[in-house]
């Protein structure tokens, strides 16, 4: 498979020639949707990993296109295929096997932020994107999408995270919010948790690729 990471949150996983694309949102301005793309996941409803806009597109090109997600994105997009998926499902779709786990989005603020649903999933055994949760995927995994600031985190939480999972390679996501400066920081951070449990750590920057 290779793996090409975009803007904050948004990859894709292209096998044999079919395309898998990972939480296209708004914040992801880099992304425009080839002629090959089988499956779509939004891991929730959050507008930088859900853009109903992006997703009409994918699907205007893409009319066989399948789009997994939590019960509250699907039905905001009824007229769209949209396929309700919850944590323990599992879905095949023209090579990709999709093991999605967590449930939960993880918690804002108690008082302002409302509890909703976040899917993580993992991809052919192989790749792990948590969407905006540090549920554990409670299996090995060779790749992780490792979110790495938000509101919801603090970097003590994302690198005992990384460090929980113990995958071969992890690459940064959920990063929009940082400046190269910001980078610098959680970089190291991150490489120093990865030296520690021998994993290779790297940035992707908007359009690198990686074969796995």
């Amino acid at each position: 498979m290779k793996l090409t990471k975009y803007e904050h949150s948004c990859f894709t996983l292209e096998k044999d020639g079919k395309m898998l694309v990972v939480d296209p949102g708004s914040w992801t301005t880099d992304f425009d949707s080839p002629n090959n793309v089988v499956a779509v996941v939004v891991t929730h409803e959050h507008m930088d990993h859900f853009d109903e806009e992006k997703l009409q597109d994918i699907v205007s090109k893409n009319p066989n296109a399948a789009i997994y997600g939590p019960s509250d994105v699907i039905a905001k997009i009824s007229e769209l295929p949209g396929n309700s998926v919850a944590a323990d499902d599992e879905v095949k779709i023209e090579g990709f096997k999709l093991k999605f786990v967590g449930g939960t989005h993880a918690t804002i603020h108690k008082d302002f932020h409302p509890q909703f649903q976040n899917v993580g999933v993992i991809i052919n055994d192989t790749v792990y994107h948590p969407g905006d949760s540090l549920a554990l995927p409670n299996r090995p995994i060779k790749v992780l999408s490792l979110p790495v600031i938000a509101p919801w985190e603090k970097v003590s939480e994302s690198v005992d995270f990384l460090m929980a999972i113990k995958p071969e390679f992890a690459f940064p996501t959920h990063d929009a919010m940082l400046s190269e400066l910001g980078f610098g920081l959680y970089d190291r951070w991150h490489s120093m948790a990865s030296e520690k449990i021998g994993t290779t750590y790297k940035r992707l920057k908007g359009h690198d690729t990686i074969d796995i």
